[in-house]
């Protein structure tokens, strides 16, 4: 059971509720929104707000400015799609705190929204200043918390103010942990694990945490070639993280005393350079002076394979240089099967989400999580600060 207050839980009518979102969404050159997916995901917090008669307050952060003011940055376009969506204006503020802001915030009526300006325009964001904390906690009266991808941060904004307000999770939060919560610890058999992505330093504590609670680990991507390096298999000039070689073969060690499988690679796609247009081809071994770049497309039948036998599924990271055209097939292939799978899917944000997006199966996907970092601090069984910070149910 999800064990924190929700939105659900409040009384919001007639009081000013500060909701921090995750609007940080890519911009186009013409300065408007490419990518409204994160906004999206927010709506059903921020109506149900509305129409319970809150004034609602938008806080969220935009790119990293480093505590500076980026025009390139400011929220305006976002507050312009966020009305498009809501069918209702948005009044989007061109300070974060300060006097024009508490004006704007004074002014709104029960029901209408307000987006402050880029939380990062302040150094004291990310320092979790509580100076600012405090500034930005005196306009509103309730706080909402509905920025999963933030949750793994200790920020003004996501530990600092619901630490003066007290706090609560909205439905996007509320979703994500529950979808998580349950894919571990009480999933629908077997729990299948696919893990990709450039470097096994940045997975290795994942896997370390599934390990007691996965039945199959399929692995791709560049940290698969510390892995076979680990199995005496020739990698010629693929990603290999030596320093971790150690940790990788008590791991593979580890997942055999529990029974758990570990699939890697059989075949490759390797070319001769890294570099979108080389020339690519499959092997079996790869050969020295060669660098794979995606599994090859029998790994990726075996995969798809293993992936339709789950009863739930958890993936983080794609299988190969997605990005580039001729190394994108295993990846698709894995979106794929992902999508066709009759168990719950779960796929954990970033790459991953991208490639379901690229492929057009997103939709058939159970949970696609908006926080790639979160997701993965979670997948590491981490307590995010930003849930540490909400109030117990």
């Amino acid at each position: 059971m999800f064990a924190k207050r929700t939105v659900e839980d409040l009384r919001p009518a007639g009081r000013t509720v500060l909701v921090r979102v995750d609007f940080n969404v890519p911009l186009s050159d013409d300065g408007k929104v490419s990518d409204d997916t994160r906004i999206r995901a927010s709506l059903p917090t921020i109506e149900l707000l509305r129409k319970a008669g809150a004034r609602v307050v938008l806080m969220s952060h935009l790119g990293r400015p480093k505590g500076k003011v980026v025009d390139s940055m400011r929220l305006g376009p976002v507050g312009l799609r966020l009305g498009e969506l809501l069918g209702a204006p948005v009044a989007v503020c061109d300070e974060t705190i300060g006097p024009r802001a508490a004006a704007l915030v004074e002014s709104l009526a029960d029901g209408e929204v307000a987006l402050l300006e880029n939380l990062r325009f302040h150094a004291g964001e990310t320092a979790n200043d509580p100076a600012f904390a405090r500034a930005l906690a005196a306009l509103g009266e309730l706080y909402v918390n509905d920025a999963f991808g933030t949750c793994h941060r200790a920020h003004a904004s996501v530990t600092g103010v619901p630490a003066l307000l007290g706090g609560v999770a909205g439905l996007l939060v509320k979703k994500e942990l529950e979808y998580f919560g349950r894919a571990l610890e009480s999933p629908v058999p077997p729990l299948l694990a696919i893990l990709g992505g450039a470097k096994i330093s940045d997975k290795l504590p994942v896997i370390e945490n599934l390990l007691g609670r996965v039945n199959a680990l399929v692995i791709g991507g560049g940290m698969a070639y510390t892995f076979l390096k680990v199995r005496g298999e020739p990698i010629g000039n693929s990603l290999l993280e030596e320093s971790f070689l150690d940790r990788a073969e008590a791991l593979l060690r580890r997942a055999a005393e529990r029974a758990v499988a570990i699939h890697l690679p059989s075949d490759h796609v390797v070319a001769e350079r890294f570099a979108e247009d080389a020339p690519a081809r499959v092997v079996t071994e790869i050969p020295a002076g060669t660098v794979a770049l995606d599994i090859g497309p029998a790994t990726t039948e075996a995969y798809a394979g293993i992936i339709a036998g789950a009863g739930t599924v958890i993936w983080n990271g794609p299988m190969g240089v997605f990005e580039w055209e001729s190394f994108r097939r295993g990846t698709e292939g894995v979106a794929r099967a992902v999508a066709a799978c009759a168990g719950t899917t779960i796929v954990g944000g970033g790459d991953s989400a991208a490639a379901v997006e690229l492929c057009g199966v997103a939709e058939r996907i159970s949970h696609i999580s908006t926080g790639g970092g979160a997701a993965l601090e979670l997948l590491e069984g981490k307590e995010l600060p930003g849930i540490a910070a909400l109030e117990d149910r």
